[in-house]
């Protein structure tokens, strides 16, 4: 009986937090605090232009530029952009994995927009370390965003040739539900717990000025993809069950090798945080490439 009543609450929470309607519930809502949390981040800066307002030591540079008021909506965005990689968890491996090269490019591109508050003109650019920063993050925003649409070409020409679905290509199905299903309140969890961790560091702090851009990014997103990476090796050790081509098991070890070179990259500083990333998503890319071309071979060797 208490066996039945697990499986039913199982499905419930499956077919909730899995389904269409809250995806595009989700989505308009993501959007509306989007724009709201924008509109709040410009009155608090115009309020403290006009004096209004005193922050005093806790006046950063993300509630003084309105430049950097972008900044909150797109921590927003990104939130949705977690969801999602939930959601495509149980029907695409490579679109989950694409979601992650999506999500740390948005928080480049997020970082960027803090920087552009910090821009020194000067004729001697690259002898500015911050300058030169956001040169090399501007660049390699280029290079990911490129990356992740050959990523998802390579796999949409992966998707030309549908595989049979057997009973163990059912069976792993069905652990990434189970998989997505237990992601979410975790993911719930841990967002509220690293938010609250931070934001109660950030006022009990003695020196409010540690508290650095690097750190307000790595909040959440570092323990996140942790998470990932355990979710990712698990899935690995399933697949074995579902097939025992190489080609396909070195992809799978490709993937997770890539996660883990995007969880490095918050540990990593400056211009080495961002090539890891790129790094990261390069070798994604590459062991999706050679996947489809060991394919292609196999299928002409049938013939």
């Amino acid at each position: 009986m208490g066996n039945s009543k697990l499986k039913k609450y199982y499905s419930r929470l499956n077919s909730f937090v899995l389904s269409e309607t809250l995806k595009e519930k989700l989505e308009k809502v993501i959007v509306i605090t989007a724009i709201v949390s924008f509109l709040i981040h410009l009155a608090i800066i115009g309020l403290i232009d006009f004096d209004l307002l005193d922050f005093g030591e806790y006046d950063g540079n993300l509630i003084i530029s309105p430049i950097s008021a972008i900044y909150t909506p797109f921590s927003i965005i990104l939130i949705y952009e977690v969801y999602l990689l939930v959601f495509y968890l149980p029907k695409s491996i490579t679109i989950y994995i694409g979601k992650q090269y999506e999500i740390i490019t948005l928080i480049l591109i997020r970082k960027i927009f803090y920087d552009l508050s910090n821009l020194e003109f000067s004729s001697d650019w690259f002898s500015i370390e911050g300058d030169i920063q956001f040169t090399i993050d501007i660049l390699a925003t280029l290079a990911l965003f490129f990356l992740i649409f050959q990523f998802y070409r390579l796999n949409a020409k992966n998707k030309v040739e549908k595989e049979k679905i057997t009973h163990k290509t059912k069976s792993h199905i069905k652990v990434k539900n189970v998989f997505a299903t237990i992601l979410v309140p975790t993911i719930v969890f841990l967002a509220l717990f690293s938010f609250g961790d931070w934001f109660y560091e950030t006022l009990t702090g003695s020196d409010y000025s540690s508290t650095s851009i690097k750190t307000v990014n790595t909040v959440f997103f570092d323990d996140f993809f942790t998470v990932l990476i355990l979710i990712d090796v698990l899935l690995l050790l399933f697949s074995f069950l579902q097939t025992e081509e190489f080609s396909r098991v070195i992809r799978n070890s490709g993937f997770v090798i890539s996660t883990i070179l995007i969880k490095l990259s918050f540990s990593a500083d400056n211009i080495i945080n961002t090539i890891l990333i790129v790094v990261a998503v390069t070798f994604g890319v590459l062991i999706l490439y050679i996947y489809n071309q060991y394919f292609k071979l196999n299928q002409t060797l049938k013939e």
